[in-house]
């Protein structure tokens, strides 16, 4: 009888565990369906000034290229992918060209640059939470639209001509080209031996 119930035990304990690993490679193939369906980078330039930045900026254009190749097969493609861009979104403030090495396109890297990270450190969790990985995707999209408007109004301002008298204006606003001030020398009211006070210069 005591053989039979181990048996019985052990046949009770195998059927779970396959129950388990069933449910198991079921919910990492709902995840899996779910990160591939959402992972869609949209890599295409927004304006021509964005367009021609891939030939001059070369960080730029290796990083669209990696968003723009989509993984393959397994959710293991999906975790070095991530990866890869987390390397190469970094590289994005290297080399940016002078007319955009301004405040806000770096700001706008940065934050490109948290989003990128958020998705590789979810995506490479041991239960992926494939509905914060699927909102990310979007997030990035949006951050990427948002740097390439940024690099465009630039290039816009930059084409406005200036009013007759604002290039004196603003070169009088540049503190870096503001004239000196010489200290004025103050005259001292000396008293030699008993004769009246008279003035020196110090």
């Amino acid at each position: 009888m005591l053989p039979f119930m181990i048996l019985l035990s052990c046949s009770d304990n195998a059927e779970k565990r396959a129950i388990e690993n069933a449910r198991d490679v079921k919910k990492k193939e709902v995840v899996f369906n779910n990160i591939n369906r959402a992972w869609k980078f949209n890599t295409q330039p927004v304006n021509a000034t964005t367009e021609a930045l891939a030939v001059s900026w070369n960080e730029w254009r290796v990083f669209l290229n990696e968003l723009s190749q989509k993984p393959q097969s397994t959710i293991g493609a999906f975790r070095k992918k991530a990866q890869t861009l987390s390397l190469k979104v970094v590289d994005l403030n290297n080399n940016i060209p002078i007319a955009y090495s301004k405040p806000e396109v770096k700001s706008r890297i940065a934050v490109l640059t948290s989003k990128i990270n958020s998705l590789n450190l979810y995506v490479n969790l041991a239960d992926i939470p494939d509905k914060k990985v699927t909102a990310l995707i979007a997030e990035v999209n949006i951050e990427l639209a948002s740097l390439q408007r940024i690099i465009g109004e630039i290039v816009l301002k930059s084409q406005i001509p200036k009013e007759e008298g604002e290039l004196d204006m603003i070169r009088l606003l540049d503190t870096t080209r503001a004239i000196p001030t010489i200290p004025v020398k103050t005259p001292v009211m000396i008293k030699e031996g008993g004769l009246p006070l008279k003035k020196i210069n110090k």
